[in-house]
């Protein structure tokens, strides 16, 4: 269970990391980063709601 905390810690750092480079990118005009960090930002964030339905999954059959 204490992984899962820290891996739901890293999401949300990453998360903030990605849109910090979002907000980087659309200053300076720089698209293709934008574009990437948008992605690996959606795909952290399709990966924080698996690992939060995998948690309350676990703690219904507690």
């Amino acid at each position: 269970m204490g992984f899962k905390l820290v891996l739901n810690v890293l999401y949300t750092i990453g998360i903030v990391l990605c849109l910090f480079v979002a907000y980087q990118a659309n200053t300076a005009k720089n698209f293709t980063l934008l574009g990437a960090a948008i992605l690996v930002a959606g795909v952290v964030i399709v990966l924080k709601i698996r690992l939060l339905k995998d948690v309350r999954n676990s703690q219904k059959k507690l």
